[in-house]
């Protein structure tokens, strides 16, 4: 197996997704139901989200969709503000999440880059807030690719970002490993023909993964070891 070049997700691969998302859902929820608790509870309950606990709930929508998904989600509940302002909101309130890695970051891509890989992301999350979290902890420059679901390639599952990122890198799509915590990231790199890693920094727990990953990893920080050995 020869990879030349690996793509991330990066809500729950590169950065943890129970430590760096809570407090987004509380600070949209609570912006969406100008600040009735209560009411921002309700809209937590509608995208899988629980408000006192900032926890989401394995199957929410907020883990692998695009923020007009949960928009879409939250609309019915929300009479009176356009979708689109909705979307506004998720998207400041993302933009404005603290970041926590899951691994050393930085450390982590020089290692990748001197081994000679190209590296991209391909995220569900919008392209502007995504470009800021890897701004706010100094790893942008490390990657010759970013593509959220509004970059103009789809979003996952479908395969679009990552072919994108294989065409601009000019990489075969089987000498690409997709890395990523979801079903969506997974079954994106399997439809796009690229070898597919799991990690356990989202939500999914292994046994969900192991179908459609070539390998299941504890964190991005195993894939140098890995690569290795194989």
């Amino acid at each position: 197996m020869i990879i030349d070049a690996l793509v991330f997700d990066k809500d729950g691969t590169l950065f943890d997704f129970a430590s760096t998302w809570g407090a987004f859902g509380r600070i949209a929820l609570e912006r969406l139901s100008e600040g009735d608790t209560q009411r921002a509870a309700e809209l937590g309950h509608v995208i899988g989200f629980d408000f006192a606990e900032e926890r989401y709930r394995p199957d929410s929508v907020v883990i692998a969709g695009t923020v007009d998904e949960i928009a879409h989600a939250l609309t019915p509940h929300l009479p009176g503000i356009a979708q689109k302002q909705i979307v506004e909101t998720l998207n400041h309130a993302s933009a404005a999440a603290i970041q926590m890695p899951a691994v050393p970051l930085a450390p982590f891509l020089e290692e990748m880059r001197k081994a000679g890989l190209k590296l991209g992301v391909a995220t569900n999350d919008a392209e502007a807030p995504a470009l800021q979290h890897l701004e706010s902890v100094g790893i942008r420059d490390h990657f010759d690719f970013v593509a959220g679901y509004d970059s103009g390639h789809g979003f996952k599952p479908g395969p679009g970002q990552l072919l994108a990122f294989a065409k601009h890198v000019d990489v075969e799509p089987a000498r690409i490993a997709m890395v990523g915590d979801s079903l969506h990231d997974l079954e994106a790199g399997r439809a796009a023909g690229m070898v597919t890693i799991g990690v356990l920094t989202g939500m999914a727990a292994i046994e969900t993964l192991e179908p459609f990953a070539d390998v299941v990893l504890p964190n991005i920080g195993y894939i140098p070891g890995w690569l290795s050995q194989n």
